[in-house]
């Protein structure tokens, strides 16, 4: 697999990989008795934790972009 290659699959398995953790522990400001902050929606998280996910999305676009490059490196060879 060509580096930029290595890029574009690396970006979109991070995305993938974002979207799936961003759900993870995220309590809203209405749980748990927690007060409400005038002019947001009830549902929003009360802590985020973009960060946290933010890195534990690029160790997953790392380990798929690696499985992707074992899976293609070799079809490539063959052809």
């Amino acid at each position: 697999m060509d580096p930029v290659g290595a890029v574009v699959v690396f970006i979109i398995t991070w995305w993938l990989s974002f979207f799936i953790v961003l759900p993870i522990g995220v309590k809203g400001q209405f749980e748990d008795g927690g007060e409400v902050i005038e002019g947001s929606e009830e549902g929003a998280p009360k802590e985020p934790m973009i960060r946290k996910k933010a890195i534990w999305a690029t160790g997953g676009a790392f380990i798929l972009t690696l499985i992707a490059h074992f899976i293609v490196v070799p079809w490539l060879a063959a052809g």
